[in-house]
């Protein structure tokens, strides 16, 4: 029963975490109105990917090992700062073009999906509240007296929950509705994309702890 209400915990706590706004959250939206759902969806799935990298090094005790050494985590959060800060770059500079109808119509661009999968990748393992968020986890999960079933569970309900929330964005955000809504909104979003990663960014790249 105790792991029940622990399983709960866990699985609420990391549904909070996946599905508030935050860089990738609004990373997969915009991408998924501007590209469509395949390109939003390769997104997801390297946000996917890199969450469950993590999630994997937890597991190993890894990140408790890299957790203890404050110098390397100051080293993941610049990087993870600049990445974001490159982002919020392209996005202003994509907010200040002026709508241009040709971007919109359909061509044969094609979209590089494995150039986003690589983004959404790095976005969350340049992300070190990612660290912490597992390591946090895991004590649970690994505590003395856990069962040989709670690792599995926590890792595969996870997993599930990640898949829904990112894969949910993607999917919900690339209707015709929402694509034509774009069309609309394009400089604004791009001007709060910006934003949202250059905040993110910052406060990455000027934290202290």
């Amino acid at each position: 029963m105790a792991l029940s209400h622990e399983l709960i915990l866990i699985y609420t706590t990391y549904f909070v975490a996946t599905a508030s706004p935050g860089p990738s959250n609004m990373a997969i939206m915009g991408t998924a109105m501007k590209k469509g759902r395949g390109a939003a969806l390769a997104l997801a799935g390297g946000v996917i990917g890199g969450s469950m990298l993590w999630a994997l090094l937890a597991a190993c005790g890894v990140l408790t090992v890299l957790a203890t050494f404050a110098q390397l985590l100051i080293v993941l959060k610049i990087g993870g700062g600049l990445y974001l800060l490159w982002l919020a770059f392209k996005a202003g500079k994509s907010a200040l073009r002026r709508p241009d109808e040709a971007q919109f119509a359909p061509g044969d661009e094609k979209v590089a999906y494995g150039k986003l999968f690589r983004q959404g990748i790095l976005m969350h393992i340049g992300n070190p509240k990612a660290i912490l968020t597992w390591v946090a986890i895991m004590s649970v999960a690994l505590k003395p007296g856990a069962t040989a079933a709670a690792l599995p569970a926590i890792l595969c309900g996870c997993a599930a929950i990640c898949v829904i929330v990112f894969c949910g964005y993607a999917l919900l955000f690339s209707t015709a509705v929402m694509s034509a809504f774009y069309r609309r909104i394009r400089r604004g979003l791009d001007a709060l994309l910006a934003c949202c990663f250059g905040i993110a960014g910052l406060k990455l790249v000027l934290s202290r702890s």
